[in-house]
């Protein structure tokens, strides 16, 4: 898969004809970004469309960890100009994630209602890995170099990310608290520049990445490489000063003199910094300083590709039933030891008990369907632990892995899930999800209707919806030769008592 661009696309996006457009939105810690592409022939997509907005959502964070009400405004004023260009798109075509900020922020939980309100899509937060993940991602689809090993740096507003990997395969993520806009606060808060406030700061992001030193030293790879606006900038100002293509250790020491010996971001000119980048420029020329020395690099290259093409590339591929999700999905089943002929026999049924109920319950074919399926899979994975409380047990599992392509919610999601799907139904994880909790109650039908672990046909089953939940009909002569499933069923009933969807048997007499 290749990303190419095209400035005719952008100014006649007619040309293009009824091919629909798929975008990925970065809420960064320092910028907001948007890229928009289209699908062609051989495999190949088109860039109709680039979008930046200035936010400095991160800015005063460090001391006070919340977002001030000043930088959440300016970003919501930016989603609303964001939301003009991805207005027309379908759901399914459109994904937003958070970064670093939106996993700190005591409030960011208030920005993220605002927020999903103004653009009308959901904003899915990733955890530090995965977005070291999407980083590599991104970057290394965007960098053309006959080298196998690579190594990726990306230094964001609020936290920086370093990648070692093969070819397009990350195999040591990290994900570091340091940031361009963090070191800014905690170094160059007043603007200032000086030998002992540049010590001062690259001591401190030493003190973050010393204790990673020798595993990222001990992989191989030949060449490095730097993407996100800080590197980006640093490349302009060496590349401007010293007319070097590369950051190296040499060019970099010449610029922080040269930013000591103007003593202020003011005084930083447009030859060196864009103006927009310049009062957060020498927190971020100090971690690449660190990093540097850290990893004993003699240069590092600079690409434009970073996270939101790595969202785009994860979010095409979902559209091409190349789901990473399903990869880690897959990969638990394997190292937890899950039987997977029965989770696969529950699976069938929880997706045979969706379609039967799908358009009165108005469920979403496709990522509700995914999460359902994903969780009969795993509904027992916490058995690898203990047999009891097994449940709880693989809700603190799906929480707490880092499961490459899932967000923060979507683990969570499929963390409530498998919780739920035995024993007392736990109403209070499902305040303000009513549609999980309908996930749920189909999860916990097809495990009682599989608990025999058998390999016979699931029961001839029918599935409606009533005024109060869900009405579950079996034959009577089968009922009758299962007596241990009819047990079960109607422990099910008190159980989904509690439950916001109430299950009610009836006895038919007639098979499916």
């Amino acid at each position: 898969m290749q990303l190419i661009e095209d400035q005719t696309a952008r100014e006649y996006p007619d040309l293009l004809g009824t091919l629909e457009p798929f975008a990925a939105i970065d809420l960064g810690s320092n910028n907001f970004h948007v890229i928009i592409a289209m699908e062609r022939p051989n495999n190949r997509w088109q860039i109709i469309d680039r979008h930046k907005e200035l936010t400095r959502l991160a800015q005063g964070i460090e001391e006070t960890r919340v977002i001030s009400r000043q930088s959440l405004n300016r970003a919501l004023r930016a989603l609303e100009r964001v939301s003009q260009r991805i207005r027309s798109l379908p759901k399914s075509n459109v994904r937003v994630v958070g970064t670093h900020t939106l996993r700190t922020a005591e409030n960011a939980s208030e920005f993220i209602r605002q927020g999903e309100a103004v653009l009308g899509h959901r904003i899915e937060v990733i955890s530090g890995r995965e977005e070291a993940r999407l980083i590599y991602l991104g970057a290394s689809h965007s960098f053309e170099h006959r080298s196998r090993n690579r190594l990726v740096v990306d230094i964001g507003g609020g936290s920086t990310e370093i990648v070692q990997g093969t070819q397009f395969q990350p195999n040591v993520l990290r994900s570091f608290h340091i940031g361009c806009i963090s070191m800014t606060d905690r170094c160059f808060a007043d603007g200032k520049i000086s030998a002992k406030r540049f010590r001062r700061a690259r001591d401190l992001a030493l003190d973050e990445l010393q204790p990673f030193r020798f595993m990222f030293r001990s992989q191989r790879w030949e060449v490095a490489v730097g993407t996100s606006g800080t590197l980006q900038a640093v490349q302009f100002a060496i590349n401007g000063l010293y007319s070097a293509k590369l950051i190296t250790q040499v060019a970099l020491a010449e610029l922080i003199q040269k930013l000591c010996d103007l003593g202020h971001v003011e005084k930083i000119s447009e030859d060196i910094c864009n103006q927009n980048r310049a009062p957060v420029f020498a927190g971020g020329v100090a971690i690449v300083d660190a990093i540097m020395q850290t990893l004993g690099m003699d240069e590092l290259h600079v690409t434009d590709g970073a996270l939101r093409e790595g969202v785009l590339y994860d979010l095409l591929g979902r559209s091409q039933h190349n789901d990473i999700r399903e990869t880690s999905v897959q990969d638990l089943v394997s190292r937890f030891h899950i039987d997977a002929e029965h989770s696969q026999r529950v699976a069938y049924t929880a997706l045979d008990l969706f379609q039967q109920v799908q358009q009165a319950w108005v469920l979403d074919e496709r990522e509700e369907k995914n999460l359902l399926r994903w969780a009969a899979l795993l509904h027992e994975i916490g058995m690898d632990i203990s047999h009891s409380k097994y449940h709880r047990h693989g809700e603190y599992l799906l929480q707490h892995l880092d499961l490459a392509g899932f967000s923060q919610s979507e683990q969570r999601r499929l963390a409530i899930l498998v919780r739920a799907h035995r024993r007392r139904f736990p109403l209070e994880l499902f305040v303000e999800n009513t549609s999980l909790s309908k996930l749920a109650s189909l999860l916990r039908l097809a495990a009682v209707l599989r608990r025999n672990r058998s390999n016979d046909p699931a029961p001839p089953y029918i599935l409606e919806v009533n005024d109060s939940g869900l009405e579950l009909k079996l034959p009577r002569d089968w009922l009758r030769d299962h007596r241990l499933t009819l047990m079960d069923l109607q422990q099910e009933v008190a159980y989904m008592r509690s439950a916001p969807y109430q299950l009610t048997l009836s006895l038919t007499n007639n098979s499916k």
